[in-house]
């Protein structure tokens, strides 16, 4: 009764749902393509057995990385499906694998969609990144005898609030997974207090990504390009928070310092781009693939799946998402190339992780926009400051590796055929 009612409710939402997807369209006409996919029909072909893997995004399409590499060592005679939700994320799926995965979007969750998505594939096993959980697709995994699996999974306190108004209908799908492994134990307690019973603590996959050596090469690439100026990267910024940084630098600009903004969202780039030009500064683009001239102030970095490299390539870096209320990007990425990081004050998708940054010094606190710049400032002027934070950082991440592994053990326990030669 109470996915009935869930059911009921989508069904209700389906005209948004089309409405959402043409608007997404006026941005990023990608949104356009593979609609059939989104309601469970599929022309593509996967030869069976395979193990299925959603990741609805870009980062947990990364974060799966390593996963998924330990998967193929160990399970070669597996294809590998992966799922997503945004064109971002399928491409950042076709970026990193290549075509030794399949990819397509999974369907919304009504009962024919998620039904004819497990119907055409019917995969061995499924492996949802992070915290997606979606009460029509866990029941009919576990009609479909589909062992599921939540790997990698966090909720932030605000989730589990949000999560907390549908208490019986979470517990229920909760409850549906073969198993879950949690990022932290604040993670699982949480998870745990929702009605979820097979939880373990595996750790966050994001650590066991290495930094991939032709993203460092092309780091240095566009650290010759930007010329011998200090650099200070706004890496994965969220809306709002470009114009704080602008006004901020507008009104007391750090000099001789080349500012690099990579908005989150590759439809976001124009946007920035007038807020830039509104401002009248100075500025450039990374895609004209040009030396930066001694007079520009400003680089707009329009381009996707380089993140590593920006890091590379600047001397102290924030970490968007963390100066408004939107819970903090990867920070992880920044400390593993050894940059230092400014962190603002909104962490709660990677609390724990923040925290420990932010103790062993590999990041330092900032509370708004001219803080940062303040705090950048002092950095840039203190190489040896720099360096013990880009040490600290880089410790940091190898201190906190085996994720993939912990995980891995989990998944062996449940993937079919596995059980009875243990």
């Amino acid at each position: 009764m109470l996915r009935g009612l869930y059911t009921l409710l989508l069904l209700l939402l389906l005209p948004w749902a089309l409405l959402h997807l043409l608007w997404r369209a006026r941005r990023q006409a990608e949104y356009l393509r593979h609609w059939g996919e989104r309601f469970g029909w599929y022309d593509l072909q996967v030869p069976t057995p395979l193990i299925w893997l959603h990741a609805v995004s870009v980062g947990e399409t990364r974060a799966a990385q390593p996963l998924v590499e330990l998967l193929r060592r160990q399970h070669p005679e597996y294809r590998i499906l992966f799922t997503h939700m945004t064109p971002t994320g399928r491409h950042a799926g076709q970026e990193i694998f290549g075509d030794s995965v399949a990819r397509v979007y999974l369907p919304y969750d009504y009962p024919w969609a998620v039904g004819g998505f497990l119907r055409h594939f019917r995969p061995a096993l499924g492996l949802i990144m992070e915290t997606e959980l979606w009460p029509n697709l866990i029941a009919a995994c576990r009609d479909q005898g589909c062992p599921l699996l939540l790997m990698n999974a966090r909720l932030s306190a605000k989730s589990a609030r949000r999560y907390a108004h549908f208490p019986a209908l979470i517990r229920q799908a909760l409850r549906g997974l073969t198993a879950i492994a949690a990022q932290t134990a604040a993670d699982a307690e949480r998870l745990t207090l929702l009605g979820a019973d097979q939880v373990k603590v595996t750790g966050n996959l994001k650590f066991d990504i290495d930094p991939p050596p032709d993203q460092l090469a092309l780091g240095a690439g566009l650290r010759s390009r930007w010329g011998s100026r200090a650099t200070l990267l706004a890496a994965s910024t969220r809306d709002g928070e470009e114009a704080l940084l602008l006004d901020a630098w507008c009104d007391h600009p750090v000099r001789g310092v080349l500012l690099v903004i990579v908005p989150r969202h590759p439809q976001r780039f124009a946007e920035v781009e007038k807020l830039i030009v509104a401002r009248g500064l100075r500025w450039q683009r990374r895609s004209e693939e040009l030396t930066i001239a001694p007079e520009t102030q400003v680089l707009l970095g329009d381009s996707m799946g380089e993140m590593f490299a920006y890091y590379a390539a600047s001397d102290v870096a924030f970490v968007g998402g963390s100066l408004l209320d939107y819970g903090s990007h990867n920070l992880i990425e920044g400390c593993a190339v050894g940059v230092p990081l400014l962190l603002g004050p909104s962490v709660y998708n990677f609390a724990e992780a923040a925290q420990a940054a932010l103790a062993c010094g590999a990041a330092r606190p900032v509370e708004n926009a001219q803080a940062l710049l303040v705090a950048a400032a002092e950095l840039l002027d203190n190489e040896q400051a720099r360096r013990r934070m880009g040490d600290a950082g880089q410790a940091f991440v190898a201190q906190h590796r085996g994720a993939s592994a912990r995980t891995l053990a989990l998944v062996e326990l449940v993937l079919p055929g596995r059980q009875n030669k243990q």
